[in-house]
């Protein structure tokens, strides 16, 4: 019983150095572009990526609110709509990251939004959408594991082993 024990000590702790370097480098992959009447087809709705890099930011990084530099993005934004005055059309794809606050109508990476809003100067009549679920979710979207995902389930795993080393004691 104590070679048993002494392996899951070993697996445990394995585990455990393991999850903690899973943590430090997962960064979202976005679509990055800005379309202005159409006059960027690749990055205009419908969305057609025909598997191109050209426009795919990887890693993308992002401003904080109150910080200098950039950070790991969290989640891909796109805007899509039409200015009021004008009826042009404007479609950005980037990404973004949560700053933090304690308000989600300051976030626009926590929910999206459909309405006017102003951008760039003008009023813009559209939506704001985000997501944060797989890399350049930002067109369609696609099934993917989530690094963040695995690593909750490394956890829960090692907290399964740490306790099942506890019973057998």
């Amino acid at each position: 019983m104590a070679v048993s024990s002494s392996i899951m000590e070993t697996v445990a702790l394995l585990t455990l150095l393991l999850g903690l370097f899973i943590r430090s480098g997962y960064c979202i992959d976005c679509f990055k572009c800005v379309s202005y009447n159409g006059a960027n087809k690749a990055c205009d709705d419908p969305f057609h990526n025909n598997y191109s890099t050209a426009i795919l930011e990887s890693p993308c990084m992002g401003g904080r609110k109150g910080r200098d530099g950039l950070f790991p993005a969290t989640a891909c934004i796109k805007i899509a709509g039409y200015y009021d005055e004008t009826g042009k059309t404007i479609t950005v794809r980037g990404c973004a990251l949560d700053s933090g606050t304690l308000t989600t109508d300051t976030e626009i990476i926590r929910m999206s939004h459909c309405g006017k809003f102003y951008y760039d100067g003008d009023y813009v009549h559209g939506c704001l959408q985000s997501c944060s679920d797989a890399d350049a979710c930002n067109s369609a979207r696609r099934q993917g594991a989530n690094p963040a995902d695995l690593e909750a389930l490394m956890r829960h795993l090692l907290s399964l082993v740490v306790f099942l080393m506890a019973v057998t004691r």
